[in-house]
């Protein structure tokens, strides 16, 4: 049976997970916004079809923020102030997109629209990037000391292992989000949403192979967790192909799974291979911190697991009828609201 430390530890991961496959593909939407769209209508077009969900989407990363807050505080504390530059540029990143999401449409202006197409390109494009970075050093190993102080320099940060695992990140989502185009839009874009996730295809598999290759190298969660992640890794490969079968056929809801199934092996293989552990130490293993060692008092994640299992169905139920609500394509005929 798991423990209450264990049960908050899959939570959060369960948390980033559900963050990445629905924001993944607003990050995508987003970057598409310049990668696929050929006029403002495209462009208002792709907006639009993420324009009921992106900020109920990011309420999953808020959750998975403030469980970590509450359920382990020390692994907060840590890991928000050693990242304290990166995840500054990573909430303005989302602060501007979400802006440029509002008042894009408020002035028919060709530099005003362009200005707030350039914030929601680029923040579209940060997050992603930093979080594959912020995983990847957690995986590799961090100066983190006895007092759980984390003292990283700029290659603790950024290295080669960490750049490959952002930009994987920020190419997962581009096919994601592209594959979210084709399911919510028709005509001519529905069509070169669906060709060009799959010409992304490719280079998607060459970086995938180059991280699995890296994170060996880099890291130890082979060794401690070999046998479920290689299993992850085949079932992986196996969506992979499925993704590439359902594109061909023009089977965009299919395809869709399948590109989420990516992200959600992803993001679940760094939280299997990480655990225990929350953060691993590059200073030694007695200075790892884990699930037992930053966790708070025991009645506290009692009262947190009460109050989560009255409150999450009401939130997964409201999530999910909105889904339903707007799960029409959109049309140049259709109402755009921004």
């Amino acid at each position: 049976m798991l423990s209450l430390n264990e049960v908050w530890f899959v939570l959060i991961a369960v948390l980033f997970v559900g963050f990445f496959f629905l924001e993944g593909f607003d990050f995508g939407i987003g970057m598409s916004t310049q990668l696929l769209a050929r006029n403002d209508m495209e462009r208002r077009m792709l907006i639009n079809s993420i324009g009921p969900f992106w900020d109920g989407n990011e309420v999953w990363l808020i959750t998975a923020g403030g469980a970590m807050f509450a359920a382990f505080p020390n692994w907060y504390a840590t890991m928000f102030s050693g990242f304290y530059l990166p995840f500054v540029a990573l909430l303005l990143a989302l602060i501007a997109r979400g802006v440029a999401f509002e008042f894009r449409g408020k002035v028919g202006h060709s530099t005003w629209s362009k200005t707030w197409d350039m914030c929601i390109f680029f923040g579209s494009l940060l997050p992603p990037l930093l979080f594959g970075v912020a995983f990847a050093t957690m995986l590799k190993g961090l100066p983190i000391g006895a007092d759980m102080e984390m003292h990283a320099g700029f290659g603790d940060i950024i290295n080669p292992y960490s750049l490959v695992a952002g930009v994987t990140t920020v190419m997962l989502c581009i096919v994601h989000g592209l594959m979210f185009a084709a399911l919510r839009t028709t005509g001519d874009i529905r069509v070169r949403a669906s060709v060009m996730a799959g010409k992304l295809l490719i280079p998607l598999a060459g970086l995938l192979v180059l991280l699995a290759i890296l994170t060996s190298v880099y890291t130890d969660v082979f060794t401690v967790r070999g046998p479920i992640l290689i299993a992850i890794a085949v079932v992986g490969v196996i969506v992979f192909i499925l993704a590439g079968y359902f594109m061909k056929q023009k089977r965009e809801g299919w395809a869709f799974g399948m590109t989420g199934g990516l992200i959600i092996l992803s993001i679940a293989s760094v939280f299997i291979g990480l655990f225990p552990r929350v953060m691993v130490s590059s200073l030694g293993a007695m200075y790892d911190l884990t699930l037992y060692n930053t966790a708070s008092g025991h009645y506290s994640l009692k009262v947190m697991t009460i109050v989560a299992c009255t409150l999450l169905p009401f939130v997964l139920g409201y999530q999910i009828w909105t889904y339903f609500v707007f799960h029409k394509r959109l049309h140049e005929k259709t109402h755009l609201e921004y």
